[in-house]
């Protein structure tokens, strides 16, 4: 496939220095280079930078990235301790949902009462 970081951004819909940034930090250890010392973006680097930016997306932290990216380097023998970096991981991301699901009850109820309000003075004129 063969991409420039500005493809790859377009492709992606992030900002290049975001790929140069991820790079920079060791999260992305596998990227290729050109005769020019230019980047070059496969299909795996793609979907891998994706992963980054959807872990980046739920709040996990370039280090815990760096964590996993480390560890995932050792092989696969390191699934176990990455499995449960992510359940981790993931029971945060329940709680954190089940609060916003709470948040945004609140901000609808007061929605509809506001809708409420607004009837009722558009109906005493």
């Amino acid at each position: 496939m063969g991409l420039s970081i500005k493809e790859a951004s377009e492709r992606l819909e992030i900002p290049p220095h975001t790929i140069r940034y991820y790079e920079k930090e060791g999260l992305l250890p596998f990227i290729q280079r050109d005769e020019h010392g230019n980047r070059i973006f496969g299909s795996k680097d793609l979907d891998w930078i994706k992963l980054m930016t959807c872990f980046r997306v739920t709040g996990m932290s370039i280090s815990a990235l760096k964590n996993i990216v480390n560890i995932a380097l050792q092989g696969d023998s390191t699934i176990p301790e990455r499995k449960a970096i992510l359940e981790k991981h993931k029971m945060e991301l329940r709680k954190r949902q089940l609060e916003l699901d709470i948040a945004f009850d609140a901000v609808n109820h007061k929605l509809t009462k506001y809708d409420s309000i607004q009837k009722g003075t558009a109906h005493s004129l």
